[in-house]
């Protein structure tokens, strides 16, 4: 299926000097990705793209770029631009991923984190245990994601390393690709909240094995749900 990004109605661009239009148009284009607006293997029409967002073809360019290096957009020679597809290997190797470097970098934080960042985790568990997610109410989907994002990336904050974080954030949004098409049908099948509670709770008492443990199994749980998700499906 061709896409043109006609389904994304992006507010108008303006380069400030600290977010310019070719930014801007990431995160228009990573959210239309992840949500599901573009699906997965369609093709990138650029003219389409370019009336769809008011902008040049060079802003358009480099922020397609970006997303290439982030996996969620490919580039073949004349082919052109294609959102990436998804496939279990590939939900596979994120998700294994995600469970080594995302708990290496909780492990980080704990041993290096202050005080600070022990306040900014259970203020985000916080927020997502009362932020509702029902699946029978699509408005509540966006704003769950949102700070369900947050408190996954909050948790690795301390650790000090920006290419790890980088990294993590990639993976994040990869994983989350495939997580909202799964929440699109379901409000969850376990108690994630408690999930989230016990890992922010290992975390700021610096229980290093118990936290990293509850971390990698709520991945690896919901890395389960999905395959078999893709597998109902006929995504192989």
């Amino acid at each position: 299926m061709e896409s043109g990004a006609e389904a994304v109605t992006p507010p108008s661009f303006l380069d400030d000097g600290k977010n310019t239009i070719a930014s801007q148009l990431v995160s228009q284009l990573r959210e239309a990705i992840i949500s599901g607006q573009l699906e997965a293997g369609s093709k990138i029409n650029l003219e389409r793209a370019k009336q769809s967002f008011n902008v040049s073809l060079s802003p358009l360019r480099e922020a397609l770029a970006r997303l290439i290096s982030d996996g969620l957009v490919e580039f073949e020679d004349n082919r052109g631009y294609r959102v990436s597809p998804v496939s279990l290997s590939n939900l596979e190797e994120i998700t294994s991923l995600r469970e080594e470097f995302e708990t290496y970098a909780l492990r980080e934080s704990m041993r290096v984190g202050d005080v600070d960042w022990e306040g900014n985790v259970m203020r985000a568990l916080h927020r997502l245990n009362r932020t509702e997610r029902d699946a029978s109410k699509p408005e509540t989907l966006e704003q769950w994601e949102a700070v369900h994002r947050e408190f996954h990336l909050t948790l690795i904050s301390g650790c000090r390393k920006p290419l790890l974080l980088s990294f993590c954030k990639t993976m994040l949004n990869l994983n989350d690709r495939y997580r909202r098409t799964f929440l699109t049908r379901t409000s969850g099948d376990r108690n994630v909240s408690v999930e989230h509670s016990e890992i922010a709770q290992g975390t700021v008492a610096r229980d290093m094995d118990y936290a990293c443990d509850r971390l990698r199994e709520h991945i690896h749980r919901t890395g389960t749900n999905l395959r078999k998700h893709l597998a109902e499906k006929g995504i192989a």
